[in-house]
């Protein structure tokens, strides 16, 4: 059994089985003066991007009032955020100049790009900012990004993900928990049928190495100690979760009973449980430094149905009164409800000096749609610790409607420590959202 770091990546290796690891700031004597400067270098940035789809109802959603969220509240729509008031802020007037399509809320939110704005042009897009960011800081993780989404792509529109390449092309993104699993777990002399034998059958990938991680333990500090521990259980819960999906992912679920209009059991449980073990997986991923940049393409029409709702997400876009106004309003509370798990999660998991995963993250989360197929004004909301100098805890409203969307996105990355100048259309930053 060893310990091997690579860069800020501490990875276990027992015979063929190898385990990334959160990073260690107690490892062995010899390894100190290796990993000196690492270890007292700057904690690295990391960014997630989440696209919502179709936006959120305007009259119980959105605030009215700029100011603290501690002063003017919160809407019914952002409740769920309460616990997290002081660390989230919402930003108004903002608008994706590129954007076009009604029914596209993730194609151009991170690129800009007018792709439909020439008749009869051939369909291109441009780099989005992930990969703008990923090409800045990415060069020392195993996967320089990842681009995850789900296997509905209701309300966002042509693309494969949320990410462009250089050249404007579709990149495709990892669709379900399980895919993510083998990407950031998975052995490289073990096939993807193998390893969903193995979590059928509930074995984890940490049997492997169980032995070895008890007596590695014992040259760890407490506080590595009880990170490891922590970080161990998580992978074992991850697991725990998608070997249960792989075990009735072959078992036909039954019908329904008659005159019972509420969406199977089973699949009331789909949307939800996959994204919240995507959650898990997108902190793990984070914590191990495996990527730093990681775009989500949330799905809609999945949801719904877990929450029991028997509507499309298009056709809940339409006519906002009477019980698809009611329905919508839930599906805000709901959508604002994991997003506040998502933020719990960062914030309970450990980085290194002290800090938490929270305190080095920048989230994002928006579409190019505020409402129904409105696209001006669109839903932007940050939070994380990444920029320092970033405003938190309020809603902005900026002097100029139809600010561009690509403003905010240089003002973004700069904060964060990402050297840009320009990008797509921007014509600038946005003072409003920095502490002078």
């Amino acid at each position: 059994m060893s310990l091997h770091l690579y860069n800020r990546r501490t990875v276990l290796k027992a015979g063929a089985t190898s385990l990334a690891l959160p990073f260690m700031e107690s490892l062995s004597m010899a390894q100190v003066a290796k990993v000196a400067k690492a270890a007292t270098a700057a904690v690295p940035k990391r960014f997630l991007f989440i696209g919502c789809g179709y936006g959120f109802t305007t009259h119980s959603f959105f605030p009215t009032k700029a100011g603290k969220f501690s002063e003017i509240g919160l809407t019914p729509g952002l409740e769920p955020l309460d616990r997290h008031k002081d660390d989230i802020t919402m930003v108004s007037n903002l608008t994706n100049l590129g954007a076009r399509n009604p029914h596209a809320g993730s194609t151009t939110y991170l690129t800009g790009a007018d792709v439909g704005g020439t008749r009869r042009r051939k369909f291109i897009n441009s780099i989005s900012l992930d990969q703008v960011i990923a090409k800045n800081i990415g060069q020392d993780t195993r996967f320089s990004s990842l681009a995850l989404c789900g296997e509905d792509a209701s309300g966002h529109g042509p693309g494969l993900s949320m990410s462009w390449s250089d050249k404007g092309n579709p990149i495709p993104g990892i669709k379900n928990p399980l895919s993510l699993y083998h990407e950031l777990f998975g052995q490289s002399k073990e096939s993807s049928a193998e390893r969903e034998y193995r979590l059928s059958q509930k074995r984890s990938i940490l049997d492997a190495v169980v032995a070895e991680l008890k007596f590695s333990k014992k040259k760890l500090s407490k506080t590595d100690q009880d990170k490891l521990e922590d970080y161990l259980q998580s992978i074992r819960q991850i697991e725990q979760s998608i070997s249960k999906e792989v075990e009735w992912a072959n078992t036909p679920k039954p019908n329904a009973p008659p005159n019972v209009p509420l969406t199977k059991p089973g699949d009331s449980m789909d949307g939800v449980q996959s994204l919240k073990i995507l959650q898990q997986l997108m902190v793990a991923a984070f914590q191990t430094d495996s990527t730093r940049v990681i775009t989500y393409r949330q799905p809609v029409d999945s949801l719904l149905k877990s929450w029991g709702m028997n509507i499309g997400s298009h056709t809940l876009s339409h006519r906002y009164s009477g019980a698809r106004a009611e329905m919508s309003r839930l599906r805000d509370f709901k959508s604002m409800e994991l997003f506040a798990g998502l933020i719990d999660l960062f914030k309970k998991t450990p980085d290194t000096n002290g800090q938490s995963l929270f305190d080095s993250t920048l989230i994002s989360y928006g579409s190019n749609i505020r409402m129904g197929h409105g696209l001006k004004g669109c839903p932007s909301i940050y939070t994380g610790g990444a920029a320092a100098k970033l405003k938190t805890g309020e809603h902005i409203i900026l002097p100029e409607e139809d600010t561009p969307l690509a403003n905010y996105w240089l003002t973004l990355c700069q904060q964060s420590g990402i050297e840009m100048d320009s990008f797509s259309h921007s014509t600038g930053t946005i003072s409003e959202l920095v502490h002078s």
